[in-house]
C-alpha cells in the first residue's frame, strides 16, 4: 500500500482532473442505477391488468416522498397510474422507453467524461515519474552505478515505467469509478433490505480474501519477471557492445545459450503471471454469482414465506441492483490484479527514486568563482562501498600549485583515476579532505566546483549529435566563431571542415563515425571551449596510434598552457616535462619529483621507465 500511496502522491498536481473524474463517475453511477432500479416498478404497474389496483393507487392520492424504497416505488406507481388513466398504456410505455434511453445516454456521457478527465492524470503521472527518475539518475553518485547493471537500470526506466503506466495507472479509472458505483448500489440495496445487504457485506469480503491471496502470489511472480527482464537487457547491452570480441573468440554459441536460458526462465514466469491474471476475471465472476445465488435463496424465502417480509417487486429490483455490482466488482478485481502486477515494477523504480544521494550541495555553500593558489589532498583515504579489497587510496598528501602540471603514474589499480575522480567530487574521500585555495570542496556547490574543471578521458564521451553541439556541450551562448577557434587549438578544425556538413555533421552513436584520434580531439576542443583553470587528463593518448597521438598530444600541450593540470599517464614519454611526477603503488605515494630526479633515484619510476624504453 505504501507504494500505491507513493504513486498517488503524483496525482496531487492533477487534483482538478481527479475531482472532475470522481464527479462524472458519480453521476454515471446514479444514472446507471436509475435506469435499472426504476425499470421493474414501471413494468409492474404498466402491464398490470388489474384496473382496481390502478384506481386504488389514484384514490390514495400522491404519497409523501421520503428516502426509502417503499416511498420511491409508491411515487413511481402513482405517476404511472396517473399517466395511464390520463392517456393510455402505450403513452406510458413510450415515456418509459424515453426515460430509459435518456438515463442510459447520460450514464455513458458521464462515463466518457470521467475517462476524458482521467487521461491527463494517467499520462501526467507517468511523465512526472519519468522526469523524477531521469533527474535522480543524473544526481546519483558514480559509486551507485558500480553496484548496478546498466541494462537493469535501463529496464527500470523503460519496461518498469511502462508497466506502471499500463498496470497501475490504467487501473486508476476503475479505482476511482467502481467504488462509487458499488457504494451507491449498496446504499440503494440497504434501503430496500438491510438484512440481505448485511449478508452480502459478509460474503463479499470472504470472496475478496480468496482473490487477494492469489494477487499476492502474482506480485512475487511479477517481481521475479522484472528481474529477469533486467538481466536480459544487460545481456543484450553487453552483446551489442562486445560483438567484435564475441565473433573474434567464436563465442556466439556460449552467449546464445546464456541468453536462451534467461529468456526461457523469463517466458515461464510470464506464462505463470498471465495465467494468474487471467484467473482474476472468471474467479471474481464465480465468487460474485455464488453470493448472488445465496441472496436469491434467502430473499426468495422472504418473499415466498406465509407471511412475506419482502415485496416481490422490491426483491426483483434488489436482485437487479445486486447484479449491477458484479460488473464493477469484477473490474475492481481486475484492477487489483493489475496493481499487484504493477507494484513489482513500482518497487524496482522506487529503488532508484529512493536511493541515497551521497554527494550533495552543502546547506550553506561557500563562494569560489576562480582558482588562485593551490589544490591540496590532505590525509585522503578512500575505499569503495562494500569493498573487500581494503583501501584504494591510503593517507594521500599532495599539493598542486596553480599553473603546475602534476602527473600521476603507477601500475593499474594503484588509485590514479580514483584520486583524480575525487577532485570534481565524483567520489568523496572516506577519510581526509581535498581543498582548493584553502576551502574544502565539500563546502562548495557542485556546479561551481565542476565549473572550474575540464576533463578529457581515455574513452572519448561523445553524444549522438552534431560536432558543433558536442563541442559546445553544457555551455550556453556559445558562438560558432568560438567553437571554430577551440577546434583549431585542438587540431580538429581541419578534419571537421572536410565533413559533409562541417560542424553540423551528426557523428552517430558515441561518435562512431569518427576515428579514435578525431574523437579525442573533439573532446579536447570541448575542454578548450570551456576554458577551465584546472584540467584533469586521464590517459588521454593511451589508446591512439602514433600519428593520432602526436596530433592529440600537441593539442593537449596547447590546452595545458597556463593551466593547472592533473595528468594520468601510462606512457611516461608524454609526461617527462611535468612539473612534478607522483608515483602511486597500492594506493600510496611512494615517490614524487621531476622526471630527472626520479630517473636518478633508481626507484619504482626508473623501473617503469626502463620497461617502456625496452619495449
Amino acid at each position: 500500500m505504501k507504494n500505491i500511496f507513493g504513486i498517488l502522491q503524483y496525482v496531487k498536481g492533477y487534483w482538478r482532473y481527479a475531482i472532475l473524474n470522481i464527479t462524472f463517475n458519480l453521476l454515471s453511477a446514479v444514472f446507471a442505477l436509475f435506469s435499472v432500479a426504476m425499470l421493474f416498478p414501471f413494468l409492474q404497474v404498466l402491464f398490470s391488468d388489474d384496473s382496481k389496483k390502478l384506481k386504488e393507487i389514484l384514490q390514495n392520492g400522491k404519497p409523501e416522498f421520503h428516502l426509502s424504497s417503499s416511498s420511491i416505488i409508491e411515487n413511481v406507481n402513482y405517476f404511472l397510474a396517473s399517466d395511464i388513466q390520463a392517456h393510455s398504456s402505450i403513452h406510458a410505455l413510450v415515456g418509459i422507453c424515453l426515460f430509459i434511453i435518456t438515463t442510459i445516454f447520460f450514464k455513458n456521457l458521464f462515463r466518457y467524461l470521467g475517462m476524458f478527465f482521467i487521461a491527463p492524470i494517467r499520462n501526467g503521472v507517468v511523465k512526472d515519474m519519468r522526469n523524477n527518475l531521469f533527474k535522480k539518475i543524473l544526481v546519483l553518485p558514480l559509486s551507485y552505478y558500480s553496484d548496478e547493471r546498466k541494462g537493469d537500470i535501463m529496464s527500470r526506466m523503460t519496461a518498469d515505467v511502462r508497466e506502471i503506466e499500463w498496470s497501475v495507472l490504467s487501473s486508476l479509472e476503475m479505482i476511482f469509478r467502481e467504488p462509487v458505483t458499488i457504494t451507491i448500489s449498496l446504499v440503494f440495496m440497504f434501503l430496500m433490505s438491510w438484512q440481505l445487504t448485511a449478508m452480502a457485506l459478509v460474503l463479499l469480503p470472504i470472496a475478496g480474501i480468496v482473490i487477494g491471496r492469489i494477487g499476492k502470489s502474482l506480485r512475487k511472480t511479477s517481481t521475479e519477471e522484472k528481474e529477469k527482464t533486467g538481466i536480459l537487457m544487460s545481456i543484450m547491452d553487453e552483446t551489442l557492445g562486445g560483438l567484435r570480441i564475441i565473433k573474434a573468440f567464436n563465442a556466439e554459441k556460449n552467449i546464445k545459450q546464456k541468453f536462451e536460458k534467461i529468456n526461457n526462465d523469463y517466458t515461464n514466469l510470464m506464462v505463470k503471471a498471465y495465467r494468474r491474471v487471467d484467473l482474476s476475471s472468471p474467479l471474481s465472476e464465480f465468487m460474485g454469482i455464488t453470493v448472488f445465488v445465496a441472496i436469491l435463496y434467502v430473499g426468495g424465502k422472504m418473499v415466498l414465506a406465509d407471511q412475506p417480509t419482502m415485496n416481490g417487486a422490491v426483491f426483483i429490483t434488489y436482485l437487479a441492483l445486486f447484479s449491477q455490482l458484479i460488473a464493477p466488482a469484477k473490474s475492481f478485481t481486475t484492477a487489483y490484479y493489475n496493481i499487484q502486477k504493477g507494484l513489482a515494477s513500482t518497487e524496482r523504480v522506487n529503488k532508484i527514486l529512493n536511493a541515497e544521494v551521497l554527494i550533495t550541495d552543502p546547506s550553506h555553500p561557500k563562494t569560489l568563482n576562480s582558482f588562485e593558489k593551490e589544490i591540496e589532498y590532505r590525509n585522503v583515504s578512500f575505499a569503495y562501498r562494500e569493498a573487500e579489497v581494503g583501501w584504494v587510496l591510503n593517507n594521500i598528501n599532495l599539493k598542486v600549485g596553480k599553473g603546475k602540471t602534476i602527473a600521476l603514474v603507477g601500475q593499474s589499480g594503484s588509485g590514479k583515476t580514483t584520486m583524480a575522480d575525487m577532485l570534481p567530487r565524483f567520489y568523496d574521500p572516506s577519510q581526509g579532505e581535498i581543498l582548493i585555495d584553502g576551502v574544502t570542496i565539500k563546502d562548495l556547490k557542485l556546479a561551481d566546483l565542476r565549473g572550474l574543471m575540464g576533463i578529457v578521458t581515455q574513452e572519448s564521451i561523445l553524444f549522438n549529435d552534431t560536432l558543433y553541439n558536442n563541442i559546445a556541450f553544457g555551455m550556453d551562448g556559445v558562438t560558432e566563431e568560438q567553437v571554430i577557434e577551440a577546434s583549431k587549438i585542438a587540431n580538429a578544425h581541419e578534419f571537421i571542415s572536410q565533413m559533409p556538413q562541417g560542424y553540423q555533421t551528426n557523428i552517430g552513436d558515441r561518435g562512431n563515425k569518427l576515428s579514435g584520434g578525431q574523437r579525442q580531439r573533439v573532446s579536447i576542443a570541448r575542454a578548450v571551449l570551456k576554458n577551465p583553470p584546472i584540467l584533469i587528463l586521464d590517459e588521454a593518448t593511451s589508446a591512439l596510434d602514433t600519428e593520432s597521438e602526436r596530433l592529440v598530444q600537441d593539442a593537449l600541450n596547447k590546452l595545458m598552457k597556463n593551466r593547472t593540470s592533473l595528468v594520468i599517464a601510462h606512457r611516461l614519454s608524454t609526461i617527462q616535462h611535468a612539473d612534478e611526477i607522483v608515483v602511486l603503488q597500492k594506493g600510496q605515494i611512494i615517490e614524487q619529483g621531476t622526471h630527472a630526479v626520479l630517473i636518478s633515484g633508481n626507484g619504482a619510476y626508473r623501473k617503469l621507465h626502463d620497461l617502456q624504453s625496452f619495449v
